[in-house]
């Protein structure tokens, strides 16, 4: 395990219930990293997401993925103490349910960055298979 959640925490902002990723296995500060989360039907979304068959919000694997993204980028050292905002969503599409007890792989590929601007390919795996993609871009901001 490179980052555990209390070294994550470091580096992003979120902190539970929003913290969607438990774990980096993999980090090249700003150019990728892959990260995990467990899905839990401790989750407080599956209380109402839905009560007969828990399935992970859409936005919350974009988010898991968006926070992935944002420790790739703030890994860099003249990133520290920024904050990574979303931009904008493309391309997404959910390919497969996301259900408790699935493990999120989570890769996040820096695909171009200029002054505080940037896009991001992002892909979500549970095991082999590819349960969601998107084009994310981000702003960053000095925290105030």
């Amino acid at each position: 395990m490179l980052l555990n959640s209390n070294e994550i925490q470091k580096i992003i902002p979120h902190r539970y219930p929003f913290l969607m990723v438990d774990r980096i296995i993999e980090l090249e500060p700003g150019l990728s990293a892959v990260g995990e989360k467990a899905v839990s039907a401790n989750e407080m979304h599956f209380m109402g997401h839905f009560p007969e068959e828990h399935v992970m919000p859409g936005v919350l694997i974009i988010e898991a993925l968006a926070q992935t993204g944002a420790v790739a980028i703030l890994a860099l050292a003249e990133n520290r103490g920024k904050i990574a905002y979303f931009a904008g969503i493309k391309k997404a599409r959910f390919r497969q349910k996301v259900i408790p007890g699935d493990v999120l792989r989570l890769a996040v590929e820096i695909k171009s960055s200029r002054g505080p601007l940037g896009i991001g390919s992002a892909r979500a795996y549970v095991g082999d298979k590819l349960v969601c993609e998107a084009e994310l871009s981000f702003a960053l901001e000095s925290e105030s």
